[in-house]
């Protein structure tokens, strides 16, 4: 889709069969978001498939931005994150290259099967994502990604994930003091970010782990958190917490893991984790979070077939004379009994739903309350159109 209010090269989408730089040739259109599109394309050079991103902007300062998004991904080494390999420009359009996921992001995944993913496949990726946030938290240059949610959240059709668009990252020298050169873009994600980026008051791998919260939270429950802005409105105006925990949506989370998530979104940065790996700690005391690659790739293949409000049980083979056959058909129908059966234990027929508002502006009260790290910080304006979960909301800063 073009945008045809703007009539610049530069914002307008690539048609398949486009070849740039005599070597990349456009295949399909994956996605966009804020500021970029994503695309599948071959490399014909080599041949293999990648992912190209296109910065849906003219202004050079974001053009400097999306070539430090680049700079930035392609100096990282973890298998959680996906490897960039080239930048460049043409025809007033700014792209790089990484690596590509084939797979499905988890609101994908989320939108086609409502209601709760199986608790043991969510924490094992919350296991991996945490491994990469240790990684990017302590790195040279300390990176918090600030927009972590279902969408940046990819499953490869192996059952791992991987953790996506850094488009609104914000790194840090070695004493992480931050300079000119560190200036990140504004925006957030309202349903997982926290007051304080919500706010522009700054961020710290406290936000990363309060946005890493509020997905898990959304993964185990099916029902999307009510954002920072809403439950500090419903603070100050004495009305219930429009959080509920998670065992009280869904009783397969447990009480245990209830408390983890209602400690990593705290709306005070100070007492979330002190750091993604005391998270990790957390969650790997309350049992297995590793997942043999045979049961993520399962519980994959679930959600991309199955549609738990109509399942549907195929009948057994017919059995022959020969005795062998009568024994594999009786193998596979205890298969699918047996699997039947997990799935209704982990997958409730129906989940209730929330219903928030979102409110317009918030008493300076608040951040004094819930924010004790920033209790000085006045309040601003909301953006309007901030209510869309999926929408962020940037802007140079």
């Amino acid at each position: 889709m073009t945008n045809n209010n703007n009539s610049s090269i530069g914002v307008t989408l690539l048609a398949p069969n486009t070849i740039l730089q005599s070597r990349y040739r456009i295949v399909s259109h994956l996605g966009r978001g804020g500021m970029g599109a994503v695309y599948e394309a071959i490399d014909l050079r080599l041949g293999h498939t990648v992912a190209l991103k296109q910065a849906l902007t003219c202004d050079e300062k974001l053009w400097k931005q999306f070539e430090h998004e680049a700079r930035m991904m392609a100096a990282l080494d973890h298998p959680v994150l996906p490897r960039v390999s080239d930048y460049f420009t043409e025809d007033n359009r700014a792209f790089f290259v990484m690596q590509f996921v084939d797979g499905s992001d988890l609101s994908e995944i989320i939108a086609q099967q409502p209601g709760p993913l199986p608790r043991n496949a969510v924490v094992a990726w919350a296991d991996q994502v945490l491994d990469a946030l240790i990684y990017l938290h302590s790195h040279d240059r300390q990176i918090i990604h600030r927009d972590i949610k279902p969408h940046n959240l990819r499953v490869t059709n192996g059952g791992r994930i991987l953790l996506l668009d850094f488009g609104l990252a914000k790194s840090k020298g070695a004493n992480h003091e931050e300079n000119e050169s560190d200036r990140s873009v504004f925006g957030y994600s309202p349903r997982y970010a926290p007051l304080e980026q919500i706010q522009d008051l700054g961020t710290t791998p406290q936000s990363d782990i309060y946005a890493l919260g509020a997905t898990l939270y959304h993964l185990l429950t099916g029902v999307k958190p009510p954002d920072a802005l809403t439950r500090a409105t419903a603070f100050i105006t004495s009305q219930p917490n429009p959080l509920k925990p998670a065992h009280e949506i869904n009783s397969a989370v447990g009480v245990e893991l209830s408390e983890i998530l209602s400690r990593a979104m705290q709306q005070n940065p100070n007492a979330r984790y002190g750091s993604a790996r005391e998270f990790r700690e957390a969650l790997r005391r309350i049992g297995r979070v590793t997942e043999p690659v045979s049961e993520l790739a399962a519980a994959f293949a679930a959600f991309e077939s199955t549609d738990f409000e109509d399942i549907t049980v195929l009948a057994a083979p017919r059995v022959s004379k020969t005795s062998r056959r009568g024994a594999h058909a009786i193998a596979a129908f205890v298969i699918l009994l047996v699997a039947f059966g997990v799935f209704c234990r982990y997958y409730p027929w129906k989940l209730p739903t929330t219903q928030e508002t979102m409110p317009a502006t918030v008493a300076t009260s608040v951040m004094e309350e819930t924010s004790g790290s920033i209790n000085k910080a006045g309040w601003k304006n909301r953006k309007p159109g901030a209510e869309n979960s999926d929408e962020r909301l940037p802007r140079r800063r």
